[in-house]
């Protein structure tokens, strides 16, 4: 990234974990900045580099979100419309807020007055440094939220134990789907797979339940590296493997369990793909792959919501398709309802479909 300061020009390194590109156009902000005009030069697609007090930046941070979701309209009476809506305003509000930028020195320390020491937490997020570098205020307060989630972990109830996700790995804090896998009866504990690990909870439940040998896969470095930490520190490393693998590992296993992105649409960012999966590929590959790779007897676990039907991206009647077209049946389907705070969030636009999602682990084997 390029700017003008004191008569020359400066550049540094450009970080975007959601694969934004710098902004063309950068001024320099202190103090003295109003929201009502960071406002204005976010609008304008002008890109604020903070030399002011670090809580400072933050305040006006709030500030700017609170003006840029005023302007939002009301909520559509159609899910699908609200859904559609809801996305981009959600971009256009991501795309504003990171106009506001820290700077960060070789070492990642922040040169500016009350800045916290968030140098830990940068390098777990980016990796060794050493040159400058700038990135968006918003983005900062994730890696530093994220670095506090992996410190303190996620308990999970189903383990008895903390689960410590790394930044961009999904956190697994809805425990109803956890406690399908857990409670679900086994087709056999000589070897499981598990589709997409993640942080690797799924591979933890599955150990912790007498699975003799677990194979985790996934295709994200840093997913891989999170799964392969939580299964060590939770004592599961001598019999669960996690491998770099897009979907299946080689060979059959008695359970192949996948809980893949639950909703239907594109990934905007680089950081969506944990919730979104575009045109249902992974859903497709699993569902599609899956009987090649179960033993015979053997079964498949699609942990998935319904929530893509509420919204109108997905039919039941498509799903069920799938799973016949992959030469698959239905052994039986449990099923849970949400326990999230958002499911009770009645200003949430997406409340109605939120409130009445149901989230199932289907149980498949494949046509003999």
């Amino acid at each position: 990234m390029r700017w003008q300061e004191d008569g020359a020009e400066h550049s540094a390194l450009w970080r975007s974990e959601s694969g934004w590109e710098p902004p063309k156009r950068v001024v320099l902000a202190d103090d003295s900045l109003t929201a009502d005009a960071a406002y204005r030069l976010a609008a304008s697609g002008t890109g604020m580099l903070w030399r002011g007090d670090f809580h400072n930046a933050r305040q006006l941070l709030s500030a700017l979100a609170r003006r840029v979701d005023r302007g939002q309209r009301g909520r559509d009476r159609d899910l699908t419309a609200a859904f559609r809506r809801h996305r981009t305003e959600a971009v256009r509000r991501a795309h504003l807020l990171g106009l506001l930028l820290i700077p960060l020195d070789a070492d990642f320390a922040v040169p500016l007055r009350r800045a916290p020491d968030v140098r830990q937490a940068c390098l777990e997020t980016y990796g060794a440094a050493s040159v400058d570098s700038v990135v968006a205020l918003r983005e900062l307060m994730g890696v530093i939220g994220a670095h506090e989630w992996r410190t303190k972990g996620v308990e999970i109830a189903a383990l008895g134990e903390r689960i410590h996700p790394h930044y961009g790995v999904f956190s697994p804090i809805r425990g109803e789907y956890l406690d399908l896998v857990n409670t679900a009866p086994l087709p056999g504990t000589a070897l499981a797979f598990d589709i997409g690990t993640g942080t690797g909870v799924l591979s933890a439940i599955l150990a912790s339940r007498g699975v003799q040998r677990v194979v985790g896969t996934d295709q994200d470095s840093r997913a891989l590296a999170c799964a392969r930490e939580n299964v060590t520190r939770l004592g599961y490393g001598g019999r669960v493997d996690i491998v770099e693998a897009d979907l299946f590992p080689a060979g059959r296993a008695q359970l192949v369990v996948c809980n893949p992105p639950w909703i239907p649409a594109p990934a905007v960012t680089s950081t969506d793909f944990a919730v979104y999966d575009p045109d249902s590929r992974m859903l497709r590959g699993f569902l599609s792959g899956l009987a090649d790779h179960l033993e015979p007897g053997g079964e498949g676990w699609l942990i998935i919501s319904d929530i893509a039907e509420r919204l109108g991206l997905r039919s039941r009647g498509q799903l069920l398709d799938m799973i016949e077209d992959a030469g698959l049946v239905v052994v039986a389907r449990l099923d849970t309802r949400p326990e999230h705070a958002r499911a009770f969030d009645k200003t949430d636009p997406l409340h109605a479909a939120r409130s009445a999602e149901v989230t199932s682990l289907w149980r498949l084997s494949a046509l003999v």
